[in-house]
């Protein structure tokens, strides 16, 4: 099987303040997480807001240097020990779909310049290849050029934005799509346009993702795998069914006790 996502003694270390009042905040503990798999899969990570999620994220996405420990995704090193991969090589390996898509795109640039941009520098694409490869990206989002080319982020609804966040994301075809909270800034009655076409662009572009999420419904809705952290640590992992219906830890039961549903028992609608 392919390693898809490994962690190797994962800690970040924050240190506040300045001498001789500092303090030091551990926002990673040790992270240890593997996923091999021979097909894309969907990988979420849970927790409550503070937890630690995020700053694993930014360490995957070398946004950030994590203190000790390593990364590797799809048998390139990340993050940490290792020959890592160059800048445009690198996000063709990882790619990142952010919370707030507005925050993604400058105000000051049309939305297609930048998939254009990705296209070329990124995924070294001719001029005539980047075009289609831009077409072929926003038509699996659901999207038509002719409806982005010329427009600014303004133009477009949130879900819309996160859609061609998302059709920027797939243009390189990498191998791990970090989205961290990505259905958050979206209204509610949008959020399942983005959930099911992860599913959807799973399978078709064989990409796998990393999603990461508060919110455990969506997570088991989409995941094939769940990673459940707490304090800085991933406290349980595992099959997304059999951690949900059977939770081995205290603090995946506490998640799950939060959450108002009709029945005691979580059921397989997939």
């Amino acid at each position: 099987m392919k390693t898809i996502l490994h962690t190797e003694g994962l800690n970040k270390t924050y240190q506040l303040g300045s001498f001789p009042r500092t303090i030091k905040v551990q926002a990673l503990n040790n992270v240890n997480l593997s996923v091999a798999s021979d097909k894309p899969v969907i990988i979420a990570l849970v927790g409550e807001s503070g937890s630690g999620k995020t700053t694993l994220a930014k360490v995957i996405l070398r946004l950030i240097e994590p203190t000790s420990g390593a990364v590797n995704v799809a048998g390139h090193a990340v993050a940490g020990k290792g020959n890592r991969p160059q800048h445009n090589e690198f996000l063709r390996t990882v790619q990142p779909i952010f919370q707030n898509p507005f925050e993604a795109f400058s105000r000051y640039r049309t939305v297609d310049s930048y998939l254009h941009e990705t296209a070329g520098r990124v995924a070294g694409l001719s001029k005539g290849a980047a075009v289609d490869a831009v077409e072929e990206a926003l038509n699996a989002v659901g999207l038509e050029y002719k409806d982005v080319r010329g427009k600014y982020p303004n133009q477009f609804s949130g879900g819309e934005l996160q859609r061609a966040s998302v059709a920027r994301a797939l243009i390189p075809h990498p191998s791990l799509i970090v989205a961290d909270e990505p259905v958050s800034m979206i209204d509610a009655s949008r959020r399942m346009i983005i959930i099911n076409l992860f599913l959807a662009l799973k399978q078709e572009y064989k990409t796998s993702f990393l999603y990461i999420t508060h919110d455990l419904a969506t997570a088991y809705y989409i995941s094939d795998y769940i990673a459940v952290m707490n304090k800085g640590s991933i406290v349980e992992f595992g099959d997304a069914k059999q951690v949900l219906s059977n939770p081995q830890h205290s603090y995946t039961q506490l998640l799950l006790d939060s959450i108002p549903r009709l029945d005691s028992k979580w059921v397989d609608h997939r």
